[in-house]
């Protein structure tokens, strides 16, 4: 492989268009080769920054994240709102429906409750007990 002294290395990212008027006999000696100048790029050269329309898009799908975001938050937080009111609704149920056990404990367990409600289902009071003499 022949190198010589003005060889430079080629940018990979994008090959360049060739250049025209650059080669032998262009320049100030007519009898000396003309290297090609180093390139820069455009952007550096001009000294531009990104332009007006990508700052745009990009503040755009930041935004748009931003938003997407912000919506799933609320939505996560309103689904747990209404588990918790769910979950709250039943803990009084279960509150009331145990306090009304409680309150027919307290009413049944008492003897006269119990005659009551065994002579409404049809039974009677037993008859003196009947004594059987031993032999």
């Amino acid at each position: 492989m022949a190198v010589y002294q003005g060889a430079r290395q080629r940018a990979i990212a994008l090959p360049r268009a060739p250049r025209l008027g650059v080669g032998i006999g262009v320049g100030v000696g007519a009898g000396s080769p003309a290297l090609p100048r180093r390139r820069r790029r455009s952007a550096v050269r001009a000294r531009r920054g990104p332009s007006r329309l990508a700052i745009l898009l990009a503040a755009i799908v930041v935004a748009f994240a931003a938003a997407f975001f912000s919506l799933s938050q609320d939505i996560r937080v309103s689904a747990t709102g209404y588990e918790t009111e769910s979950l709250a609704s039943q803990a009084q149920q279960l509150q009331n429906q145990a306090a009304d056990l409680r309150n027919s404990i307290n009413r049944l367990g008492n003897a006269p409750a119990i005659k009551t409600l065994a002579v409404s289902d049809g039974l009677g009071p037993l008859a003196e007990p009947l004594v059987i003499p031993a032999r």
